[in-house]
């Protein structure tokens, strides 16, 4: 079978170093080229322990990036960066898939929006796919089961995150000296993935987001008011029978650590707790923000769009 190739456009991010050894593992996948503006010409192996080519970053023009041979692109960039790439591809007449990590195409009806575990049903090969955040993937997952029992009042989320969340740009978010003892509350109201959610699920939601000082991970606590009452077994067989097939979310009693979570790549949900009335559900999720937050879900998303098993490449 032939290799798959694979451009990685933004790759010296904690996410671009995550899809690096995801696909460098890949059966079918292979890289064929990485950019990184600050590691032009260095070799990738020498930066990351889980590639051992000879490939080397390289930093192209935007229209030399047709010209590279990639079958699939990922764009690992900030917001706001996505649409001069993909307009080169269109000027050259290049039609890759391509894998937007950023919020730029999440609300964009002409892109699939990839959260499999949800969304994995609308997929008829379209080749420009909307990566989704990773509190949004968390948000998602732990509402999604009670969604026909939601009442008509906003629901609220607390999510925490580590500081590789922040990305590697020096800010007052990833700066251990800050963040030490410290949770750090930030975009209270209108944070993207507040309005992500609240289009994907057709339901307003409140997020309240904060970075902690640990590196990598999520918890989101989400508050759900419910339109009619429930018992605790009635709202776990829920959750156990909408995920049973679902290899990367995994329900169980206790509320998730994010300690537990970090290098894994599923989604832990629990923690199950009723208010009196049983009109008030409280549900804890977490994720490694880097893996099912970002860099394996990209995986899952290209490997369903070349025909793959969707979990090809993703360790368990």
């Amino acid at each position: 079978m032939n290799a798959i190739k694979i451009g990685l456009i933004g790759a010296r991010g904690h996410t671009g170093a995550e899809l690096i050894r995801l696909l460098a593992a890949h059966p079918r996948f292979v890289l064929a080229f990485v950019t990184s503006r600050e590691l032009d010409g260095q070799r990738v192996a020498d930066h990351n322990d889980g590639f051992d080519g000879a490939l080397r970053y390289s930093n192209p023009a935007h229209g030399q990036l047709p010209e590279l041979g990639a079958d699939a692109v990922i764009l690992a960039l900030p917001n706001g960066k996505s649409a001069a790439i993909v307009a080169a591809f269109d000027a050259a007449g290049q039609d890759p898939v391509f894998v937007d990590l950023s919020a730029d195409h999440r609300f964009d009806a002409g892109w699939y929006y990839g959260l499999p575990e949800r969304t994995r049903g609308h997929y008829n090969g379209q080749r420009r796919i909307s990566n989704p955040g990773c509190y949004a993937t968390a948000m998602q997952l732990a509402i999604a089961p009670m969604l026909d029992a939601l009442s008509a009042a906003p629901l609220q989320c607390f999510g925490v995150s580590g500081h590789s969340g922040a990305g590697t740009t020096p800010s007052d978010r990833n700066n251990p000296d800050l963040l030490r003892d410290n949770l750090m509350p930030y975009a209270l109201i209108g944070h993207v993935h507040e309005r992500e959610v609240s289009a994907q699920l057709g339901h307003a939601v409140e997020f309240m987001p904060h970075v902690a000082p640990h590196f990598r991970g999520i918890t989101i606590t989400a508050n759900l008011h419910l339109s009619g009452p429930f018992t605790r077994a009635a709202v776990l067989a829920r959750y156990r029978e909408r995920y049973a097939g679902e290899p990367l979310v995994r329900v169980q009693d206790e509320a998730p650590w994010v300690s537990r979570i970090a290098g894994r790549h599923h989604v832990e949900i629990g923690g199950f707790t009723l208010s009196d009335d049983g009109r008030r559900l409280v549900v804890v999720a977490t994720e490694d923000n880097l893996l099912k937050g970002a860099a394996t879900q990209a995986l899952q998303n290209l490997n369903l769009a070349f025909g793959l098993d969707e979990l090809e490449g993703v360790p368990r």
